[in-house]
């Protein structure tokens, strides 16, 4: 496949303005190695995470076919909306005070996979990498203690797996 030509992205939403950002590599192409996710983001929205609310304000900076499915709402959180139906995230506050969050990506994790599925690196994916691995021992949990599929065991295990691109409906 030939190189992408370079695009660059203007973020303009609640929490960034006039951030840019270039995708210098295919959309959901040329990965890490060692990175291998689940599910993409699409997936993730349409199965619901976050309560809905992590993307509310993000539509012109991602493709609008990710929004078509998208279990979002607008106004708060809502735990309903998660395919699990529990609340499995921590504020905002208890990731920045833990040094989780990187200034290009104020809302964390998720943002930063958006990014790089679209097609942008940069110095905090190995980062970013290492701790989607570290999420792993979480899977191991949902084996060693539930029966394959019973979704009622660890349902906020199962949910924090799907944030972390990590499809737990197989487990």
């Amino acid at each position: 496949m030939p190189p992408t030509k370079p695009r660059t992205v203007v973020v303009n939403d609640r929490m960034q303005k006039n951030y840019r950002y270039r995708l210098v590599a295919p959309m959901g192409e040329a990965f890490a190695a060692d990175f291998r996710p689940e599910l993409t983001p699409v997936e993730m929205l349409a199965l619901g995470v976050f309560g809905g609310k992590y993307m509310t304000d993000c539509g012109r900076e991602f493709p609008p076919d990710w929004f078509a499915g998208a279990k979002l709402s607008p106004k708060r959180k809502d735990p309903s909306l998660n395919y699990f139906g529990v609340d499995a995230s921590q504020p905002l506050k208890v990731w920045r005070a833990k040094g989780w969050i990187h200034p290009d990506d104020p809302r964390g994790w998720f943002q930063w996979y958006c990014r790089y599925y679209l097609g942008r690196r940069m110095e905090d994916d190995a980062r970013q990498i290492r701790r989607w691995k570290q999420i792993a021992r979480h899977a191991a949990q949902l084996r060693a203690h539930c029966e394959p599929c019973d979704f009622s065991c660890r349902p906020r295990q199962r949910q924090a797996l799907l944030h972390w691109a990590y499809d737990s409906r197989r487990l």
